[in-house]
C-alpha cells in the first residue's frame, strides 16, 4: 500500500481555493482535511503554499503514433503532457493508418496501454463511408466521434451532406467537430495566389482560413445536432462570430445534459494575427489564429461559460516541415508542455482566475465526456493533481523541451508560472523538471 501525504496546499476545485491536506492512497485520494497527520510509511510532498489542482485533461491532440512517428511518439508527447500538468488526453484518428475501423482503435489503446504515461482515450474518425463502424461502437469504447467538417488528410474530410446527417442520427457517443468550409477557404487560396504567387506570407493564413468560412460550418454542424439532438461538441472555436451559436451554462452539472459545447484552445487565447510576422509558420494551425478582437472576444467567453471546455490541439511538425513556403508548411503546433503555463498568464494579468481555469481544462471536461471518478479533487477520485508556483518563473528553452520535435513557438518567452510537481494516479511523475516514473497511464473510463 502506497500513501503519499501532500502538506500545506492551496487546493483549487469547484470554484473554491482553500488551505488543506490531502491524503492520497494508492491510486486514488483517501482524505482531504485541515491537518492530517503523518503516521507510518508514508511520503510526504510539502506543498508550502503552492497551489494544488486537478491535473489538465487535454480532449485534443496528436500525438502521432502510429505512422508518424518522426513528428512524435504516445511516449514523447505523453512525457511533455506530463511536465505541462497534462494527466490525461484524447488523441485524434489522423493518424497512419487512420483511426477509422474499431480495430485501429483497439490497436492504439494496445499500443498506449505500454508507451504512455499519461491516462488516455482515442477518437475514432468519421469518413464518408464509415457509418456502420460508427453504429457498432459500445458507448465507453471511445471518448467520441471525430469529423473534420473542413479540410483533412486522406479521406477524413467528411462532405458528403447525407452521411453527415446520418452520423449526427446514428452515432452513439459524442460528435467532436472540426468546423471550417473547404470551398470558402479554396476561393481565398485562389485569390491569395493570385496576388502572391507560392509565396504567400504567414499572416494571410488568418484571412485564408477565415471567420466566414469556420462560421458556415460550425453553424451548420449545430443546425444537425439540434436536427437530430445529437451529443455536438465544437472543437478550436477561434471567431466572435461563432460565439453566438453557443450558450453558457449554469453549472458544471449541466454539461452532461447539455446537447452543444464549444471549445476554444490555448494558442488561439495567446497569440493574435499580428504573431505571424515574429512567429510565422510556427503558428499556422488549423483554424487559424485569427485577430486580436477575436482572441478577446474567446477570453471573455472563457469567463462567461459560452466556451466550455479549453484544450490544446497538440499537433507536432518537424522543424524542418514548418520553414517550408506557406502552402507546404503544414499546419499545427506543439503546446502541451507549456497549454497551463500559457494560461496562467491571464491569471497574472488579471483576465482569468484560477478556479476557471480548472473549470474548463479539468472538471467541464469530466462532466461533458463522462469520465469517471476524475477530473475534480475529491475523496474517492483517482490522484491526478498538479502542483504550481505561480511565483516562479519558467524559461523555454530548446533544451528544456520534451517534445519529439524539439521546438516550440514560446522558445524564449518566459512565462511567470512554474508546474513544480504532476502526480499521476496517485504517483509522483514529474517533479523539479524532470520524468521520475516510467509507469504507463490507464485507459479512461466513461460513465455511459
Amino acid at each position: 500500500m502506497n500513501k503519499l501525504l501532500i502538506k500545506n496546499a492551496k487546493l483549487v476545485n469547484e470554484d473554491s481555493i482553500f488551505a488543506a491536506d490531502m491524503l492520497v492512497q494508492d491510486e486514488r485520494i483517501l482524505k482531504i482535511a485541515t491537518d492530517i497527520r503523518a503516521e507510518g510509511n508514508i511520503q510526504v510532498l510539502d506543498a508550502a503554499g503552492r497551489y494544488l489542482i486537478p491535473g489538465m485533461i487535454d480532449d485534443q491532440v496528436h500525438f502521432r503514433e502510429p505512422g508518424l512517428t518522426h513528428k512524435g511518439t504516445l511516449a514523447s508527447e505523453s512525457r511533455a503532457a506530463l511536465a505541462g500538468g497534462t494527466t490525461s488526453f484524447m488523441e485524434m484518428p489522423n493518424t497512419q493508418p487512420q483511426t477509422t475501423t474499431l480495430e485501429a482503435l483497439e490497436a492504439k489503446y494496445q499500443l498506449a496501454a505500454c508507451r504512455s504515461l499519461a491516462n488516455y482515450s482515442f477518437y475514432l474518425g468519421a469518413t464518408n463511408d464509415n457509418l456502420e463502424q460508427i453504429k457498432r461502437l459500445a458507448p465507453n469504447q471511445t471518448c467520441g466521434i471525430k469529423v473534420f467538417m473542413g479540410a483533412s488528410t486522406g479521406n477524413m474530410l467528411v462532405d458528403n451532406t447525407e452521411t453527415l446527417a446520418a452520423i449526427f442520427r446514428e452515432s452513439p457517443v459524442l460528435i467532436a467537430t472540426h468546423c471550417e468550409n473547404t470551398p470558402l477557404i479554396q476561393a481565398a487560396e485562389a485569390e491569395a495566389r493570385a496576388r502572391y504567387g507560392e509565396d504567400i506570407p504567414a499572416r494571410e493564413h488568418a484571412n485564408i482560413r477565415h471567420a466566414e468560412a469556420c462560421y458556415a460550418s460550425s453553424s451548420l454542424a449545430v443546425e444537425l445536432a439540434r436536427r437530430y439532438a445529437a451529443k455536438l461538441h465544437v472543437l478550436h472555436i477561434t471567431t466572435a462570430k461563432e460565439l453566438s451559436l453557443f450558450t453558457a451554462s449554469a453549472n458544471l452539472s449541466e454539461l452532461k445534459d447539455k446537447n452543444i459545447t464549444a471549445e476554444a484552445c490555448v494558442h488561439h487565447l495567446h497569440f493574435q494575427q499580428q504573431d505571424y510576422d515574429r512567429l510565422g509558420h510556427q503558428i499556422k494551425c488549423n483554424p487559424s489564429v485569427k485577430t486580436a478582437a477575436d482572441r478577446l472576444a474567446l477570453l471573455d467567453a472563457v469567463r462567461s461559460g459560452v466556451i466550455d471546455i479549453i484544450a490544446t490541439d497538440h499537433a507536432p511538425h518537424t522543424w524542418e516541415e514548418k520553414q517550408n513556403s506557406y502552402f507546404k508548411a503544414p499546419s499545427g503546433l506543439p503546446l502541451c508542455q507549456h497549454a497551463l503555463l500559457s494560461l496562467l498568464e491571464h491569471v497574472h494579468d488579471g483576465v482569468l482566475d484560477l478556479p476557471t481555469i480548472v473549470k474548463r481544462t479539468s472538471h467541464a471536461v469530466a462532466e461533458r465526456y463522462q469520465i469517471r471518478d476524475r477530473g475534480y479533487l475529491r475523496e474517492g477520485y483517482y490522484a491526478d493533481l498538479v502542483l504550481l508556483d505561480l511565483d516562479a518563473p519558467s524559461l523555454v528553452t530548446r533544451d528544456s523541451l520534451l517534445y519529439h520535435c524539439g521546438w516550440s513557438p514560446f522558445d524564449g518567452f518566459q512565462f511567470r508560472s512554474r508546474i513544480e510537481t504532476t502526480i499521476v494516479n496517485g504517483q509522483i511523475a514529474y517533479t523539479g523538471g524532470q520524468i521520475i516514473t516510467a509507469r504507463p497511464g490507464k485507459r479512461l473510463e466513461f460513465c455511459r
